[in-house]
């Protein structure tokens, strides 16, 4: 899913962890001032890093419990909404933002490319 969302011919570390409800809404709090855990937070990676050196994309910390209530109440695969947030993920650890309108188009778009590609339906189509 990374690879996917990282493009072609790209390298470097990635880390993901996963962590439980207690662990995500400390983080969220700590690090974006919000109450309770969030589905994804992404932690770019350093941008000034010696040449020869490899690219450190950044961390992606992903609350499970989070991601598979979230699966089951969008009727979703949770593989699949899984999927999803790491592709988010990743795109934000490349500098992708959803803050307006225009950026939240473009990277849902970018999202949906990705996943349709890994032979993921489109996470934003709304379901019966």
């Amino acid at each position: 899913w990374v690879t996917a969302a990282l493009g072609p011919g790209a390298s470097g570390a990635l880390a993901i962890r996963l962590v439980g409800l207690a662990e995500g809404a400390a983080l969220n709090s700590t690090w974006r001032k919000k109450s309770g855990p969030t589905n994804v937070l992404a932690f770019p990676g350093p941008e000034d890093l010696p040449p020869g050196v490899p690219r450190e994309y950044g961390d992606l910390v992903i609350c499970l419990p989070v991601v598979l209530q979230e699966a089951a109440e969008q009727g979703k695969p949770p593989l699949h909404h899984l999927a999803h947030l790491v592709v988010h993920g990743t795109l934000h650890l490349l500098g992708h933002t959803h803050d307006g309108e225009a950026d939240a188009a473009r990277m849902e778009a970018l999202e949906t490319r990705v996943l349709a590609g890994l032979g993921i339906p489109d996470p934003y189509e709304l379901r019966d």
